[in-house]
C-alpha cells in the first residue's frame, strides 16, 4: 500500500481569488505562475468562457513545505460552523504571557485584513485565537 505524501486543501467559496489572496497574506503564500502558454493569470481567464471565468483560485507555499490551498466558487453559501479549519501556528513552544502576546500580535495584523476576531482564549498558560475569515470561514490562532 503507498502513502500519500502530498494533499491540497479546498474551501468553497463565493469569491475563490479574493479567498486566496486572503490566505496568501495570512500564511505568507504565494500565487503559483499561470499555465505555461499564459503570460499572466488575466490572459488565462480570458482564454475561457465566461461561465468558467472566476471559477477558482490557488495559492501556494512558496517553500514547497506546506499544502497546496485550492479556492472553488459554489453557488450556495456557508450555512453552518465548519467541520474542519486551520490553526495559523503562531505560538509553537510559548506560555502564559508570551504566548497570548504573540497571538494577539497576530490578530492585531489579520484583521486590517478583514479577519474578524472571535473570541480570546486564554487561562493564565495556554492561549487560542478563534477568527473567522472573510467569508466566515472558521480558523484559530493558535
Amino acid at each position: 500500500m503507498t502513502s500519500i505524501k502530498e494533499f491540497q486543501v479546498t474551501f468553497d467559496c463565493a469569491e475563490p481569488e479574493r479567498l486566496a489572496r486572503f490566505w496568501c497574506e495570512v500564511l505568507g503564500y504565494v500565487v503559483p505562475p499561470p499555465p505555461a502558454e499564459f503570460g499572466t493569470w488575466d490572459d488565462y481567464r480570458r482564454s475561457l468562457p465566461p461561465e468558467r471565468r472566476d471559477a477558482w483560485f490557488a495559492c501556494i507555499d512558496p517553500s514547497g513545505v506546506g499544502p497546496r490551498l485550492y479556492f472553488q466558487r459554489v453557488p450556495e453559501g456557508k450555512a453552518a460552523k465548519n467541520r474542519l479549519h486551520l490553526d495559523v501556528r503562531v505560538g509553537t513552544g510559548l506560555v502564559g504571557e508570551e504566548r497570548l502576546a504573540a497571538l494577539e500580535a497576530e490578530c492585531a495584523r489579520l484583521v486590517p485584513l478583514g479577519a474578524v476576531h472571535v473570541r480570546t482564549l486564554y487561562d493564565g498558560n495556554d492561549a487560542c485565537i478563534p477568527m473567522q475569515d472573510i467569508e466566515g470561514n472558521e480558523f484559530c490562532i493558535d
